[in-house]
């Protein structure tokens, strides 16, 4: 089908459309409902109450017909990430470093051609990520990554040695586990709730996050299975393109060429409370106990 003649189709079958629509207006007492005019150019609600429907209403209201372009990186790596040691507030290391200064170029001189917008958590890691990209920034607590409670801080090592319960029970349900005195990941789709509803209505943003929140942040918008979600694949030094087309999102993966720790843990296959620590360590990336001297040279020196 040519396109002259996909225009007349489409224009064929909005004239029956329009001889099938019956328009609702608020003399109809007895009936809610929410009537969006031009993609959101004019939102009417009669009779919502509720939080669903309020949902349904706020959802409703953030239809956009425009493309989009979002951009997520982790923070560059950090001293807890070379560690093996989970959440907390480090620095990046020097290789970290590297990434910021690289990932800056290349988000400035998209900047240069269009407006762009930069969002951070407000842990130091991010904003030492973002500090050199020439775009204003938002510190945005949302986007702080999960609070690992009572294990901040620590490797995954140490946390079977203290915790080996809590341990397998996060292993056997990652999604709902939550940390004692910290978070789940079903606590940070909450808390991402209005992040995510804001974000939809800017045009270009760059969000420099951490590794469960992207998780969380990215699921939502490729439309991920839940339980898939605490293992999506989110490396450091690199970036996730998302552009919009329609409804749905095109993904490109773009990897600045900054070596790194891998910090992905695949999900062991023994997940019960009376497995070896052997078991139980299995999927744990391979990390330093130091920092090491040599991450200050040239990183391709620097081997685990």
């Amino acid at each position: 089908m040519s396109e002259a003649e996909a225009v007349d189709d489409l224009r064929k079958k909005l004239e029956h459309y329009m001889r099938q629509y019956e328009p609702i207006d608020g003399t109809v007492e007895n009936i809610s409902f929410a009537r969006v005019e031009n993609m959101g150019e004019t939102v009417t609600a009669h009779k919502v109450a509720g939080q669903k429907e309020s949902g349904i209403l706020g959802y409703l209201s953030g239809m956009r017909a425009l493309p989009q372009t979002i951009y997520f990186t982790r923070h560059g790596e950090s001293e807890y990430n070379v560690l093996g040691r989970i959440g907390g507030d480090a620095n990046l290391s020097p290789r970290g470093q590297k990434y910021a200064h690289a990932l800056s170029e290349y988000i400035n001189a998209i900047a240069g051609q269009e407006p762009m917008a930069v969002w951070t958590s407000e842990l130091r890691r991010t904003k030492q990520t973002a500090a050199e990209i020439m775009a204003p920034k938002r510190a945005v607590r949302a986007l702080n990554e999960l609070d690992a409670g009572i294990c901040e801080g620590l490797t995954y090592e140490e946390m079977q040695e203290r915790f080996p319960q809590e341990f397998a029970w996060r292993d056997q349900d990652k999604l709902r586990y939550r940390y004692p005195w910290g978070e789940s990941y079903i606590d940070i789709m909450t808390r991402l709730r209005p992040v995510l509803s804001a974000l939809e209505d800017e045009d270009n943003v760059v969000v420099v996050g951490h590794q469960a929140v992207l998780r969380c942040m990215l699921g939502y918008f490729l439309d991920a299975k839940l339980d898939e979600l605490p293992y999506m694949t989110v490396p450091l030094h690199t970036i996730v393109k998302l552009t919009s087309y329609g409804y749905k999102y095109k993904v490109e993966m773009i990897k600045l060429p900054i070596e790194c720790v891998d910090t992905h843990r695949k999900q062991p296959k023994n997940c019960s409370i009376t497995r070896t620590s052997a078991d139980a360590l299995l999927t744990v990336p391979s990390h330093y106990d130091t920092l090491p001297s040599n991450l200050w040279q040239n990183s391709t020196e620097a081997q685990l």
